[in-house]
């Protein structure tokens, strides 16, 4: 039955152009913003509950053996990583932490932190709340625990109805 697994698995990453192996460890459910489209996951990495991944994201192992960061990225909970963001090495990335789009992070990053494409690459920003909402069946939420969670708060209402 294993063979069988792995023979549609290869068929999806190909027609995807993905890479997501069985043995990464993902704590908890992942929301893949526009599918697994480009998405290379090293199968060593470690991401935690509640993570927002872009397109053409990728988070791989650094192989060169005398290199500091040799190993596997492990990723905090409630994480958004942008589009065509690089995450590479045995580096921990924090909670609540934001990666802008097509960032090359090979650092650790603290909690409650913004890497952005620039300088200064890391920006403290205490109090983020990660929740990336989405417009379903004629309503704003968010995906949390793999649920989608209605937002109530009418001031966050607000700000999304002119978007």
């Amino acid at each position: 039955m294993k063979k069988f697994y792995l023979f549609i698995l290869k068929g999806f990453q190909h027609e995807t152009n993905s890479f997501l192996p069985f043995n990464n460890k993902i704590k908890g459910p992942l929301n893949l913003m526009h599918g697994t489209y480009g998405i290379f996951i090293s199968g060593k990495a470690v991401i935690g509950r509640n993570c927002s991944i872009y397109q053409q994201v990728t988070i791989g192992s650094n192989m060169l053996v005398d290199s500091k960061t040799l190993g596997s990225p492990n990723i905090g909970d409630n994480v958004v990583i942008g589009a065509g963001a690089k995450i590479i090495g045995n580096i921990k990335v924090g909670n609540n932490v934001r990666i802008g789009a097509n960032a090359v992070v090979f650092f650790d990053v603290p909690d409650e932190s913004v890497v952005v494409l620039g300088s200064p690459m890391v920006k403290s920003k205490k109090g983020l709340i990660n929740q990336v909402y989405q417009y379903k069946n004629n309503k704003w939420g968010y995906l949390k625990d793999g649920s989608f969670y209605l937002e109530k708060d009418k001031a966050v209402l607000n700000r999304l109805k002119n978007i």
